[in-house]
């Protein structure tokens, strides 16, 4: 008997846990963990120890048998505050009764709480990431200390996805444990990774049921050991609709128990009981958990629309239509629901005495309920613009009866000009600040994109605008913004200024642009903001102390900052030249490409580029800020991202089923080398000509043995006699987005609208990044044998760089007309450069391949004037022209 009970897993607090078969589930608490709960993190922060204990103890007073406890923040000291926490829990008998698991993805924060936990303790976790030799080393430390280990899917390759890699990275794991680690197997205990299910991806539709037969086959292979899994991922794609995501923990807890699982963490608010969970939904729900039918999400995402309220009771949530007319219409705007809007708008039509009355009355005061909420942070971008749908399908049925009885427009808060400046093709934050304003009850004059000054100037007059704003993605669009201002300012006119965009800035505004006009010029990072700053740049009551108080906030801050500039030390061009990245080229790793010359991807198969999304940026242009796939889970926008994430993943399954976009792409691959220092001669064998292209080196001073940097210092100088190579490309998924764009704007659907360009800008760069994969292993092939994951891409982990003009390594943009040039980039796929050199279709990328294991990223920061007419007689362009084209870059003199 004893040594039966040897084998079982053992814990303890003050109290000890015995996991034995017949233990019911173990509950691991988690609310004591930064990563998985803001308030605790700010607690910790705030070095609130006491109210950080309390959601201790509230964890074990709520059934948690373990609490799990994580310090790993960038802003905090994770092993000094891991030690604190654990010393102060040692105080607290109520809580000190059960096991801890200490959390940290940092060793040292590991070692530093097994130093000081009592009792028998867990670590979350190991794994075989970073090897075996790490692994065994971590593995003996833990149970010299006398604890249990989880052992993480993780190994070398990547984390376990699939069943066949669970079961493998298990077994190694549990064979190096037990028979060279000597670590007893009742104290392993098995993370197999828990993914959601029902993502709208079919690669996902196996996550549970993979994770289920892995279970079984720990449980039946690896002798005594255990298995946990965080419960609530798998339902992450349900955010928002909790008795779905409940009934859907109940179930896949359900066959995982029945198949081996005995811990994890889940929130015991978040599971109905199995039995109760209504029929139709548990049918839906096993359908996917289980996989037994192919439309098995689409079903369950149909069905879940019609499940509300607790899951005891499964039907179509209608009693919001018995609500009085305000209330109704009130709940469609803010919910985003347009099935009843017209319905609505028809009844308070006929209850009024003029149909404006409706747009004044009932729809702003929904609206002003929408504008309230998400001024508070209780709605988010994606939900306002749903709304805006909504009002914008109830204003359009309401038009012809207004035109009918001849009035007049509803008298708005104010009319704002937005325009997208000459050259520049990029168009979705403006569309979102537009959205957002116009939820607000302004009327928006959209020009749309590639807008010259002189017809948004005759637009204002014509239009009577309140205010005039200015959009610019690429650094050139900063030039004709301080064009039109100068423009504004001999014109006269009066109207405020708001600038907007990915490249502007404030300093960018008060130092260049706020000079040229001396009324009102704002920066608007953002579209939240936008709506506090016309209301106050238009309340007439404080209007003229607010634009007061804004010239002398851009006037202190311009001075703060022109003389900060004046502080840095600049080399001279020839002394930073002096001072470049010295590579040994007798012994450097020069590959010669597989295949020299020009090559051309027509109409690319979308679906290969989904596995290449960086999604982290998709959710910044909604202004949703968080790391993917985390945002997911995030307390404060989770919900609402993964939401969104459900929208796009439906869009992006329609794009890629229907061929609604086209991707294409040209690349080459070119004899080149270093040529005075700071050019690259390339030489096409196809047009049998040479072309060069001019980098820019650094020239702030650093310190001792640091270089001053050119990306010409990557290919080896002619001089040398050793033949180097680079390669140039340019990729796009833009083909078809304009018309399926105007589709959904003619449609009033702006959320779609502007979804669909977020769409084709992540599979452009997901494009760019597998372009760039494909160059490295087989068209180049320096890399041949690279096996690096979505997240090594992300992380830049590959060898080689890919930099493009307009980026911080080369920021001038003419450099492009070279690629074009080189590749015929118009005439073999039809992108085309604008007059500022933004690339059109939008969805574009472009730039250059350096294979050289020595590149790397980098930022020219600032550059002397020396260089910049260096730059003038290399490049054959005027003083006037290089100094519009680099002016973000030039240092002040």
């Amino acid at each position: 008997m004893d040594n039966i009970k040897a084998k079982y897993l053992k814990l303890s607090g003050l109290e000890p846990l015995v996991v034995t078969p017949e233990s019911n589930f173990i509950n691991v608490g988690e609310r004591t963990n930064v990563a998985g709960s803001r308030k605790f993190l700010r607690l910790i922060k705030e070095e609130k120890f006491d109210e950080a204990l309390a959601i201790a103890r509230h964890q074990v007073e709520g059934g948690a048998q373990i609490i799990d406890i994580n310090m790993d923040d960038g802003l905090i000291d994770g092993k000094e505050a891991m030690v604190k926490f654990l010393n102060l829990i040692v105080s607290e008998p109520d809580i000190s009764r059960v096991p801890i698991m200490i959390d940290s993805s940092k060793w040292e924060i590991i070692e530093a709480g097994l130093q000081v936990v009592q009792g028998k303790c867990v670590v979350n976790s190991i794994s075989l990431k970073e090897g075996e030799e790490e692994f065994i080393h971590h593995a003996k430390l833990i149970k010299r200390y006398g604890a249990a280990v989880i052992v993480m899917a993780f190994d070398e390759v990547g984390q376990a996805d699939n069943y066949e890699r669970r079961i493998e990275i298990a077994k190694r794991s549990y064979d190096i444990l037990v028979n060279q680690v000597n670590f007893a197997p009742e104290d392993i205990i098995f993370d197999l990774n828990i993914f959601p299910v029902a993502t709208g991806m079919d690669e996902h539709k196996l996550n549970a049921i993979d994770f289920i037969k892995a279970t079984k086959w720990v449980r039946e292979n690896l002798p005594y050991c255990s298995v946990s899994g965080g419960v609530s991922n798998v339902s992450f794609s349900f955010r928002g609709n909790n008795p779905v995501r409940e009934a859907m923990h109940s179930a896949f807890l359900y066959h995982a128990i029945k198949a081996g699982m005995n811990m994890g963490i889940v929130n015991p608010t978040m599971l109905e009981v199995y039995d109760d969970i209504p029929k139709d939904l548990l049918e839906h729900v096993e359908d996917v958990i289980l996989n037994r039918r192919d439309d098995a999400t689409e079903r369950l995402l149909e069905f879940a629309e019609t499940v509300v309220g607790t899951t005891k009771e499964s039907k179509v949530d209608m009693s919001w239509r018995q609500e009085p007319l305000q209330n109704r219409i009130t709940r469609a705007l803010v919910k985003g629901i347009d099935e009843f809007i017209v319905e609505d708008v028809e009844e308070a039509r006929t209850s009024v005495d003029q149909p404006i009355e409706v747009i004044e009355g009932h729809l702003m005061t929904g609206m002003n309920v929408v504008g309230d909420l998400f001024g508070s942070g209780k709605m988010f971008l994606p939900q306002v613009v749903k709304s805006a749908r909504v009002m914008k399908k109830a204003v359009a049925y309401l038009l012809p009866f207004i035109e009918a009885s001849k009035q007049g427009k509803s008298e708005a808060a104010g009319k704002i000009l937005m325009a997208t400046v000459k050259g520049d093709v990029h168009d979705i934050g403006k569309n979102i600040v537009g959205v957002v304003l116009a939820c607000n009850n302004y009327e928006i004059v959209d020009m749309g994109v590639m807008v010259p000054p002189e017809k948004i100037i005759a637009k204002a007059r014509e239009e009577r605008v309140d205010i005039i704003g200015l959009s610019g993605l690429i650094t050139p669009s900063l030039d004709e913004m301080v064009f039109l201002a100068k423009e504004m300012e001999r014109q006269k006119f009066r109207v405020p200024l708001l600038i907007g965009g990915a490249t502007t800035s404030k300093a960018h505004t008060a130092v260049k642009i706020d000079p040229q006009y001396q009324h009102a010029v704002v920066h608007v990072n953002d579209a939240s903001r936008a709506v506090t700053v016309v209301g106050d740049l238009l309340q007439k009551e404080t209007s003229e102390s607010y634009k007061t108080s804004v010239k002398a906030d851009y006037n202190d801050f311009r001075t703060k900052f022109l003389n900060r500039g004046k502080q840095k030390e600049y080399l001279t061009l020839n002394q930073a030249r002096a001072n470049k990245l010295k590579l040994d080229w007798k012994v450097a790793e020069i590959i010669k490409p597989n295949q020299l010359g020009i090559q051309v991807i027509e109409d690319f198969d979308l679906k290969k580029l989904v596995d290449f999304i960086d999604w982290t940026p998709f959710f910044r242009s909604w202004e949703l800020h968080g790391k993917y796939p985390a945002i997911l889970t995030d307390e404060v926008v989770g919900e609402q991202a993964t939401e969104l994430f459900a929208d796009a993943q439906a869009m992006l399954k329609n794009i890629i089923e229907k061929k609604q976009l086209k991707a294409k792409a040209v690349f080459g691959l070119f004899e080149a080398n270093t040529i005075n220092d700071d050019d690259i001669e390339v030489l096409s064998k196809e047009s049998k000509k040479s072309l060069i292209f001019r980098t820019l080196r650094q020239q702030l001073k650093k310190r001792e043995g640091v270089p001053n940097i050119a990306l010409s210092d990557f290919i080896a100088p002619k001089e040398s006699g050793i033949q180097d190579y680079m390669g140039v490309f340019c990729v796009s998924t833009g083909f078809g987005i304009a018309e399926l764009a105007a589709a959904y704007e003619k449609d009033m659907d702006d959320y779609n609208s502007i979804m669909i360009k977020a769409l084709a800008d992540r599979l452009a760069e997901a494009f760019a990044e597998y372009l760039h994969k494909e160059v490295r292993t087989k068209h180049w092939g320096y890399a041949a044998n690279e096996g690096l994951s979505n997240e090594d891409l992300i992380r830049e982990s590959y060898k080689g760089i890919r930099p493009a003009p307009g980026y911080p390594a080369c920021p001038d943009h003419l450099e492009k007309l070279t690629i074009w040039e080189l590749l015929d980039v118009k005439g073999k796929i039809g992108v085309e450069l604008t007059d500022s050199m933004a690339m059109w279709p939008a969805a574009s990328v472009s730039g250059y391949y350096f294979g050289n294991p020595e590149s790397k990223y980098f930022g020219l920061g600032k550059i002397a004037q020396d260089q910049v007419e260096d730059f003038t007689t290399r490049k054959g362009i005027s003083l006037e022209m290089a100094t519009k084209w680099l002016a973000p870059n030039i240092a002040e003199s």
